[in-house]
């Protein structure tokens, strides 16, 4: 079976963990060049970077903070420097952090809301701004949170819903210009950030895995194909689209 993205440029942003590095790895087995990016965690990123070269890949990794405006054209301007453009952008560096009513601040709303949002939508920007004559893809990660609003997750959840219109309204703005925006929405996946937060061993994983009706929570594996598949060409009449992978309706 022929690779999915031969020849094509990606950047997957927040990809030195969790669900952004697993996209970063399938995409590199699907053919494309990859750009890791990260914020903060070097290190982790250069583990990524090393794992897709020893396996034939190539790949690089971009430190730029998407909740820093400035810092975005860099992560561009050095993508196009060193593999001569840019096709794909999977934005997929987020944060979230829940609170009950009572401890919302400005601060925790401008937190959530200066990467989940503003950091996709300038990104996005960026992106058209590079994207060659024959167009590009964009891909959104959202949550299933953006319709599962759940107690104490009021602001993460409405960052999530922004970003679901966001595509649609992107996909029908961008469409003419053979640009595809669409987003993919899981449902709670075992990363290195839901074990730090000790979600894992909390209530909310046994309440997910009993009303999933694949009674399990997702793995960063879950996600990673079908962010590849709307990459791809087969999904060339695909957008403003939201996909949600999660285990079922819960």
């Amino acid at each position: 079976m022929p690779a999915k993205l031969m020849g094509k440029v990606a950047i997957v942003t927040g990809a030195s963990k969790g669900i952004g590095a697993e996209i970063a790895k399938h995409f590199s087995k699907e053919g494309a060049s990859v750009v890791v990016n990260y914020s903060t965690s070097q290190k982790e990123a250069e583990l990524v970077v090393k794992e897709i070269v020893q396996n034939g890949g190539k790949a690089i990794a971009i430190q730029a903070n998407l909740s820093k405006p400035a810092d975005i054209p860099f992560l561009f301007k050095e993508t196009i420097k060193q593999f001569g453009k840019v096709d794909i952008l999977i934005n997929n560096a987020g944060v979230y952090e829940f609170k009950p009513i009572e401890e919302i601040t400005e601060e925790h709303y401008r937190r959530l809301f200066d990467l989940n949002v503003l950091g996709l939508v300038l990104a996005s920007k960026e992106a058209v701004k590079n994207f060659g004559k024959d167009g590009g893809v964009i891909i959104n990660i959202s949550s299933v949170a953006s319709i599962i609003a759940r107690a104490e997750a009021s602001i993460y959840s409405a960052t999530k819903a922004a970003v679901d219109a966001i595509t649609k309204a992107l996909a029908k703005e961008l469409g003419p210009r053979k640009i595809r925006v669409n987003s993919v929405n899981p449902g709670l996946v075992e990363t290195e950030g839901v074990h730090s937060q000790g979600i894992i061993e909390s209530d909310l994983r046994k309440e997910v895995e009993q009303k999933s009706p694949l009674r399990r929570i997702g793995q960063p594996k879950d996600i990673a194909p079908i962010v590849a598949f709307l990459a791809s060409e087969d999904a060339s009449w695909i957008t403003g689209e939201t996909f949600f992978v999660s285990g079922g309706p819960y």
